[in-house]
């Protein structure tokens, strides 16, 4: 029986449909550096993460026992991937489970930045008694997302799963990436009709200028993707989303922005020093924070759980 250690938890029909199948699941949370000992100990086939356990090289070579390290999501910046299968150990992830829930994230934030709701939510309880007439004038000025448009930069699931609630909504939709230079997009609606967008990817610079609202879905880069240059080029009082992964929005930069007006506001689920956040992040009156809980919704953690142990039951029989 294999037995699998799913260390950053992993949901009950995940487990069940693995024990169904005669798998052992241990779910004990294992502190880093205890990891190499309660593997070696327990004789582990299979290592399952999120982002907070870190799967590296030396862990890799010390735990001889381990066929399989699964990624409850979708980046896998934790594990030392092109190692592991140079090991012949199974690397596996869940890139379509988290979509949804990472797509309706943007829109709390955006919906949150277009009316203030970051600001009022500091405010209503310090002040909502004494100075109710004066937040109410100092909101006064919200948007509606509707008739703008949506920059994406990015347009692999999740990219995709924006822009489908951003057609639902009435914006216009442009996009960029590498890969998809044409997309079909389909809306499903609850009665069973459906829609089919096509859209046409464009130039970074173009949707920099066009864009009313920009999200970045990108997986970790070296550089950048918007640092000085690409704030220039921006329309001014535009929002910035960011839920992909701290380091491809330069922070420093996105303050001068902020400061100068060239940028509304910004939703920020990622950053760059995560798990410390800089205190000029966090404390900036513009800036609508969430603490990288893109894909945790009760929705997404059921379908990660049972991709999951569909994939290691496959590899594994």
């Amino acid at each position: 029986m294999a037995k699998i250690l799913a260390n950053d938890g992993i949901s009950e029909s995940g487990v069940e449909k693995l024990k169904s199948s005669g798998f052992e699941i241990i779910t004990t949370k294992v502190a880093q550096e205890q990891l190499e000992n309660f593997i070696n100990e327990h004789q582990i086939d299979g290592l399952l993460v999120r982002s907070a356990t870190e799967v590296r090289k030396n862990l890799i070579d010390a735990c001889p026992t381990l066929k399989l390290i699964g990624r409850g999501g979708v980046g896998m910046d934790n594990i030392d991937v092109d190692y592991a299968k140079s090991k012949n150990i199974n690397v596996i992830n869940t890139p379509a489970a988290s979509s949804s829930s990472v797509a309706e994230l943007v829109f709390a934030h955006l919906y949150g930045g277009v009316r203030f709701l970051y600001d009022a939510n500091r405010n209503m309880p310090l002040e909502g008694d004494s100075k109710f007439k004066q937040l109410k004038k100092s909101y006064a000025a919200g948007s509606e997302l509707r008739g703008k448009t949506i920059g994406i930069i990015g347009f692999g699931r999740i990219g995709q799963e924006v822009a489908k609630l951003a057609l639902g909504v009435g914006m216009k939709v442009l996009y960029t990436d590498l890969h998809n230079k044409e997309t079909e997009i389909n809306l499903d609606f609850y009665d069973g009709q459906k829609l089919t967008f096509k859209l046409a990817g464009s130039e970074l610079n173009s949707l920099l200028k066009e864009s009313n609202f920009i999200t970045i879905h990108v997986p970790a880069q070296q550089d950048y993707v918007i640092g000085k240059k690409e704030f220039s080029i921006m329309k001014d009082g535009v929002g910035i989303i960011n839920a992909a992964r701290g380091g491809t929005l330069d922070e420093v930069e996105l303050v001068n922005a902020l400061e100068s007006n060239k940028v509304a506001f910004a939703g920020l689920d990622v950053f760059e020093s995560e798990p410390n956040p800089e205190i000029k992040i966090l404390m900036h009156p513009n800036i609508s924070l969430t603490p990288h809980i893109g894909a945790a919704t009760a929705e997404a953690q059921d379908r990660i759980g049972l991709e999951l142990a569909e994939q290691i039951i496959k590899l594994f029989k």
